[in-house]
């Protein structure tokens, strides 16, 4: 089946570019005072207003491995001081229990984290450096779980966080106020951990999770299940990978597919030397990729492994595409450096990868990829070691690809060898520019966390945002009906449906039951095909220039239709007269056509009231 395409419409923003970004790789942009031990950057920008939040943990200020925040506006100008700010009203371990960050759409940022008394906390701050939840934030899930918090931000202000403690999960939504403690558990003894986040429709979540049984090399499966806001569940637990043995330090990461539902990505040992293996949930929680083993990123093979996997997800496609690295088996001292693209439906579109780089025995890693916001194409950035004796010493670089594979351009984004602690995140296209940060830490350059913005076209500084497509609308109101004709024995639909505002160059009708994709001209709204007998499963979409709209929803809110077209001969006889008078002949809309003969209609499906030989007034939908 022809690969289903989408688009999506960014908020219109305009930004105010300054000259804080540079365009010098040799120098960079300085971004906030860190101690040389900083790490775990993460970093959100906000699609609304532009501005950047950077977290890092550091055991600056005194309560150990602790969260502190920057603010940078589009421009790349710090907002809140060369020290930013400090999250200084918990005690921490000197170990990190998971700490995560979002933005969130009235323009601030919240931080999620398991502080030392064991429990686990929401800090919210403001643009302007205030706490609307006070310092201490607010303590979730009543108290339970203690580590490993993950929050994810949803369209109305609000916040889903979830955490764990080692033997159930904890789910939570928030916004200004507390909701409900969904805990998510397992009745069989086995342990629900390493939860991940995507959100669903409606600002529903979704999430994924390893059911984990004891030891160092034990049983992992992966299940998703979805949750809306009141803390009742709208799609039952569903297992997307089944059970495999390997090291349980090795967790999963999802991604959102754009479509209301997700992709999860692991990398593990389980059936061969180790390997990244995807997987595909839709809008109902349903996995659509049918082996539960999953989908290696790349055919295994005895003499490599296949590890730390990074992955985006295409908008206009909605295909996940992953960067990964391949290393040797015997002494893990290779980097070579790959990309490949898989359908939502579990197709490997690029076969075994494509080479980026080949970086020898000499180590790299930091490894990102992001999509352009509109799509059309994606940019990877690495840290890429310099020789095998510099420890950490890298430069970063940057690569541009087409949605073929193919090379774009080449950016080097900091020439500089000092020492760097790369970012866990980068910040995605927004407004046509993706930033990635690092701390510089030894090797004699200046401390700090510094960082780069790079266009869509590769360049940095000031950039050019891109212009937004054409709306992608879909159609609406798809409706199809059994129709047979006993004078010709034959058996159709007759489909219709409302045209969406911008007309399309044309439809795509896909039957799934055919595995067929029907073709049809974008200026008509309702059509006829011929099928023999049985069940058919229909969907419809709208075909633009650059992009395929999503499927078209129902009356009833659904984005198929299924028609059953009974055998011929189950048809009772009928009796079956020609029309000798036609009295009038409406079109599918009800309007009244200005004929009388059908020889003279044009393509289209009508509805036509005549009188038979014996003098019968019917009532019969013909189909030019």
């Amino acid at each position: 089946m022809k690969k289903l395409l989408f688009s999506i419409i960014a908020l219109a923003v305009t930004f105010a570019v300054k000259a804080q970004w540079v365009n010098d790789p040799s120098t960079n942009t300085f971004i906030v005072n860190t101690s040389t031990d900083a790490g775990e950057i993460y970093m959100a920008t906000n699609q609304n207003t532009g501005d950047t939040y950077i977290q890092w943990m550091s055991f600056v200020g005194g309560n150990g491995w602790s969260p502190n925040l920057q603010r940078l506006n589009f421009a790349g100008e710090p907002q809140w001081g060369p020290d930013g700010i400090h999250i200084s009203a918990h005690e921490f371990s000197s170990m990190s229990e998971g700490v995560s960050m979002t933005t969130t759409t009235d323009g601030g940022v919240v931080s999620c984290f398991a502080a030392y008394d064991g429990h686990t906390y929401a800090v919210k701050i403001n643009p302007d450096g205030t706490f609307p939840w006070g310092e201490q934030g607010l303590q979730l899930f009543g108290g339970l779980g203690f580590s490993r918090a993950e929050v994810i931000a949803t369209n109305d202000g609000g916040i889903w966080v979830l955490g764990f403690d080692y033997q159930n999960l904890y789910l939570q939504y928030v916004n200004e106020t507390l909701g409900p403690v969904v805990t998510i558990s397992d009745n069989t003894g086995l342990k629900c951990m390493f939860g991940q986040l995507t959100l669903g429709t409606d600002n529903k979540v979704f999430v994924t999770y390893e059911k984990v049984g004891s030891g160092m090399y034990t049983n992992k499966s992966i299940y998703v299940a979805g949750y809306n806001q009141d803390g009742t569940q709208f799609s039952p637990e569903t297992l997307l990978m089944a059970e495999q043995t390997f090291q349980s330090t090795y967790i999963h990461s999802a991604i959102s597919d754009g479509m209301g539902g997700g992709y999860v990505y692991i990398w593990h040992p389980a059936f061969y030397n180790f390997n990244v293996y995807v997987f595909h949930y839709n809008q109902n929680g349903a996995s659509t990729i049918m082996d539960t083993n999953g989908v290696p990123v790349h055919s295994p093979d005895g003499n490599n492994l296949y590890i730390s996997a990074d992955a985006t997800v295409d908008p206009v496609t909605h295909d996940i595409i992953l960067f990964y690295e391949q290393t040797d088996d015997a002494y893990q001292a290779q980097c070579k450096l790959y990309i490949n693209r898989i359908t939502p439906e579990g197709e490997r579109l690029w076969n075994d990868g494509i080479l980026v780089l080949d970086n020898g025995t000499t180590p790299c890693g930091g490894y990102l990829i992001d999509a352009f916001e509109y799509g059309g194409g994606f940019a990877v950035t690495y840290f890429k070691g310099l020789s095998q004796t510099s420890g950490s010493q890298a430069t970063v670089e940057a690569e541009g690809f087409d949605m073929n594979g193919n090379t774009l351009w080449n950016t080097q984004m900091s020439s500089t060898t000092y020492n760097k602690t790369s970012c866990r995140t980068s910040t995605g296209y927004h407004g046509g520019q993706n930033i990635i940060t690092w701390v510089n830490s030894t090797g004699g350059g200046p401390g700090g966390l510094y960082g780069q913005n790079i266009g869509q076209s590769g360049e940095m500084g000031e950039v050019t945002p891109p212009t937004p497509p054409t709306p992608c609308d879909a159609p609406t109101n798809f409706a199809g009906e059994p129709y047979y004709n006993p004078e010709l024995d034959l058996s159709a639909v007759v489909f219709s449906w409302t045209a969406p505002e911008n007309q399309p160059l044309h439809y795509n009708l896909y039957c799934e039951s055919l595995r067929e994709v029907i073709q049809i001209d974008g200026n008509i709204s309702n059509y006829y095909q011929e099928f023999e007998p049985g069940e058919y499963y229909f969907k419809l979409t709208a075909v633009y220039e650059d992009c395929e709209s999503n499927y078209a929803l129902t009356p009833n809110g659904d984005d198929y239709i299924i028609i059953e077209l009974p055998d011929h001969t189950s048809v009772p006889e009928i009796e079956y007269e020609a029309m000798t008078d036609i009295v009038e002949i409406h079109n599918i809309n009800g309007q009244i056509v200005k004929t009388h003969n059908i020889n003279e209609l044009s393509q289209g499906i009508y509805i036509v009231k005549g009188v038979t030989a014996s003098g019968k007034t019917v009532v019969r939908k013909i189909v030019r």
